[in-house]
């Protein structure tokens, strides 16, 4: 028998207060309002940060059916080359879209992190139509359509046919004017001013209620994800508060499980979307517990990145001096010349200054700035230990993965 469409309202639907949900409510808001001062410093924070939103770009596309591996696609990242492999791309397209909705729905002021302050500069951009467009133009861009490939044959522009939903009994509205008056509906829901107690609600049922619409011909799935970062981005989980934040691992951890909370959902009934909630939140409790590990610089410099020296310079990607070099970046958070000496008995400091020159070249170092912050004078210059776009990375990725922070695994 063929799906038919169900109509249900959608509102907000609220726990009752003894349940499990309520809890993790409690504690999210919680989390959300902490004031984190970690010992990591910020720029090794923020490397971590583009590699989990590479990771979360993987995992994403990996519920889609995109079988792309971690390894091959930091190998693309790696070789700095244009890939014209569609599942590479596909992948790229999310890691854009990330950055987009850090820069626009939330714009911080770089100077202010530096102090250790809170955001003071932010664009409270709304969430629309024309917003949640870009990201799906974003998602699909470059891509063939379907049955060809996770493109759209009319980026950003909501179907005017009936779609059939993969592995769900749910069959989304049919006409353009009804996806037109639900998506209104959805982004009024969003947008409306209701206490704060009641914003991680609102995200878990916006997702699901953007995947019932299904207002795309493709793509949906990968912009509802990126959606729910933007919405959780607004609500003060990121980074300008001290926190990566890695929702795709929530749902790409049990494809299966994140399939059928969401069939659950389908049938509007209160305990059912309640449970997705719950699923929801839950997950993402588990996540930031994780992640805030990794604002311990001890712990970070321990388990994740004296290993990841370890790890290249048994593979040769590193030489035994830069090696030590790197460790005592890694030791002192942030070195200059005259704390390498001991390396170099008996070398003139120019000797020092090329070591340096070259591991700055093989991007492993970089000036201790912060964003546009002008670096410090020349002749008291520091630098940090630095892996988001070199052959660090596959180390930092293998010590990741065997301490369970990975989002994905191959």
């Amino acid at each position: 028998m063929s799906p038919v469409f169900k109509h249900y309202d959608l509102q907000l639907v609220i726990p009752d207060f003894s349940s499990p949900l309520t809890d993790l409510i409690i504690e999210l808001d919680y989390l959300r309002k902490k004031r984190l001062t970690g010992s990591t410093p910020l720029m090794i924070f923020f490397q971590l940060k583009n590699i989990f939103h590479a990771l979360e770009s993987i995992g994403s596309a990996r519920i889609e059916g995109n079988n792309t591996t971690i390894a091959e696609y930091i190998e693309t990242k790696l070789s700095g080359k244009h890939s014209s492999d569609a599942s590479i791309i596909e992948i790229q397209n999310m890691e854009k879209a990330m950055a987009f909705i850090d820069d626009t729905v939330s714009i911080y002021s770089i100077s202010a992190i530096a102090q250790g302050m809170h955001s003071t500069e932010v664009k409270d951009r709304s969430i629309n139509r024309a917003f949640v467009s870009e990201l799906h133009k974003k998602v699909v861009a470059d891509l063939p359509p379907p049955p060809d490939g996770e493109g759209d044959r009319t980026p950003g522009v909501y179907r005017n046919k009936a779609v059939a939903i993969s592995k769900s009994e749910h069959k989304p509205p049919e006409h353009s004017q009804q996806i037109d008056a639900y998506m209104d509906e959805l982004f009024a829901f969003i947008n409306k001013k209701d206490e704060p107690k009641y914003d991680l609600l609102k995200v878990s049922i916006t997702h699901h209620r953007f995947l019932w619409i299904h207002p795309f011909t493709n793509g949906n799935g990968r912009t509802v994800r990126l959606l729910t970062y933007a919405m959780l981005v607004k609500q003060g989980f990121n980074v300008n508060t001290g926190r990566i934040l890695n929702p795709t691992a929530v749902f790409c951890n049990n494809r299966d499980n994140y399939y059928h909370y969401l069939a659950l959902a389908d049938s509007g009934k209160r305990d059912d979307v309640l449970s997705w909630c719950e699923y929801v939140l839950k997950g993402l409790k588990e996540e930031i517990k994780k992640i805030d590990r990794l604002l311990d610089y001890d712990y970070l410099k321990k388990e994740i990145l004296i290993p990841t020296i370890d790890y290249s310079q048994e593979r040769q990607h590193i030489t035994e001096l830069e090696a030590k070099i790197l460790k005592k970046a890694i030791d002192k958070k942030e070195i200059r010349a005259n704390d390498l000496k001991e390396f170099f008995p008996g070398k003139y400091p120019s000797e020092i200054s090329r070591n340096i020159k070259r591991l700055r070249d093989k991007k492993m170092l970089a000036p201790a700035r912060i964003g546009l912050l002008a670096p410090v004078q020349k002749e008291r210059r520091k630098y940090i230990i630095s892996f988001n776009n070199n052959f660090l990375l596959r180390g930092i990725i293998e010590a990741l993965g065997k301490k369970g922070f990975l989002p994905v695994k191959d």
